[in-house]
């Protein structure tokens, strides 16, 4: 079970109203923890979550935080619920000859989020996405 894995099934327990977008490592000593709200995320969140998560704070150190303007997409509903805005995705391999694309998210399935690019339309699997956000337009 990655670290994700691990914070996602505790607060489902504990924080079902709590989501969990992004949880990465970073120099392996620091979890970095973006978290989601229906009502957004306060401070009181941050702090409830960072409480819930013992075990992860004896490992690491643990920042917890809103995702902000450029808020990480991780999942098919992340996408599909941001159609029409503006993300940045980029893959782990090179796809078209680039491992970056910058634009408008168009289309998201179960399989891949397709997103019209400067260089032209493009589909990418969820599974060679390293990383993607929300970019301000």
């Amino acid at each position: 079970m990655n670290i994700q894995e691990e914070i996602e099934a505790r607060l489902a327990e504990q924080a079902p109203d709590v989501e969990v977008l992004l949880a990465e490592v970073l120099g392996g000593h620091t979890v970095r923890l973006f978290i989601d709200h229906p009502d957004g995320v306060t401070l009181e969140h941050c702090e409830r979550v960072t409480h819930l998560l013992p075990d992860v704070r004896e490992r690491y150190a643990l920042e917890v935080s809103s995702p902000g303007t450029r808020r990480p997409l991780t999942k098919p509903q992340h996408f599909r619920r941001f159609l029409g805005r503006h993300a940045r995705v980029r893959t782990r391999d090179a796809a078209d000859g680039h491992r970056s694309f910058t634009g408008e998210l168009v289309g998201a399935d179960d399989r891949e989020v397709t997103i019209a690019a400067e260089n032209g339309v493009v589909s990418i699997p969820y599974a060679d996405i390293q990383r993607s956000n929300l970019i301000e337009e």
